[in-house]
């Protein structure tokens, strides 16, 4: 299949969010999982909010004459991060996921990211195959986490809604556990009203983007994850990620009534520290 490569318009978002609907609910149905997004329309919402913010790439998939795909390069942050990257079902495995791949990650490189990052479904084999491939090491497991809200509060942490004002202490706190930083996510999601701080001694010890799917949070402890945790009304989405390896956070989670809903895979190219606190990732990192 002859693939031709284009930015994205305005006008794609309805074909693009069709297509990563399909996708996704194609390959979660064939593992029997749910589909990671309800229905076209919210994935066609989802996909015009990220063409129009200047803080994402987009790259659209043509074949013979018509769209079979997309992908997006998340670069807000000095690591980029890729997708959602989806390709008509009926057209899977003919080339245009790797053209689409290969583009963003030429983007990436050229603009001089220190690293770029993804997340993939566990249970999808072929998808951990291609990136492989490409050069993206696995770095981490993650329990995706699902239920009632836990609603629990902890003495002594304080939990508000995150301000501008607040964005340099906790770029700080993000770059002693990561070793780089995530304020542009953060800022956004300021604006939008999502994000979150934990106090502890008058001062920040944690905080999250939100704690969901698209969210990410960072904390000294896994206490200070506990807390935003527990202060969050829902989980927006799929649900929110825990790295298996941190066992604590992840029984704590499921002795408080969560279930895991999937597994997911972080995977790297470039620049990765070892995690020095505690943390959740986001579906892109």
């Amino acid at each position: 299949m002859a693939v031709r490569l284009r930015r994205g318009e305005a006008a794609d978002a309805g074909v693009i969010g069709d297509i990563c609907y399909r996708a996704f609910k194609h390959i979660a149905e064939a593992h029997n999982f749910p589909p990671d997004l309800p229905n076209g329309e919210m994935a066609a919402g989802f996909m015009g909010g990220m063409m129009a913010h200047p803080g994402f790439y987009d790259v659209v998939a043509e074949a013979d004459g018509r769209i079979v795909g997309s992908n997006f390069l998340d670069e807000r942050n000095a690591i980029s991060g890729v997708g959602p990257i989806t390709v008509d079902p009926d057209l899977q495995n003919e080339g245009a996921g790797r053209a689409l791949m290969a583009d963003v990650m030429r983007r990436s490189e050229e603009r001089g990211f220190a690293g770029i990052r993804l997340v993939q479904a566990g249970y999808h084999s072929r998808s951990l195959a291609l990136y492989a491939k490409l050069g993206f090491a696995p770095r981490e497991q993650l329990a995706c986490m699902q239920g009632a809200a836990i609603a629990q509060t902890f003495p002594g942490y304080a939990v508000r809604p995150a301000t501008a004002a607040d964005i340099g202490a906790c770029d700080r706190l993000c770059f002693e556990v990561h070793g780089h930083t995530r304020g542009g996510e953060l800022a956004d999601a300021i604006i939008q009203g999502g994000a979150t701080v934990v106090e502890r001694a008058g001062r920040i010890t944690g905080y999250a983007t939100l704690i969901a799917f698209f969210g990410h949070a960072v904390g000294e402890t896994n206490d200070d994850l506990k807390a935003l945790i527990g202060a969050a009304e829902a989980y927006l989405g799929p649900g929110f990620l825990i790295p298996t390896r941190n066992h604590a956070l992840l029984k704590w989670a499921l002795q408080s009534g969560l279930q895991i809903t999937q597994t997911m895979t972080l995977m790297a190219i470039g620049l990765y520290s070892e995690p020095a606190g505690a943390w959740l990732p986001s579906v892109t990192y």
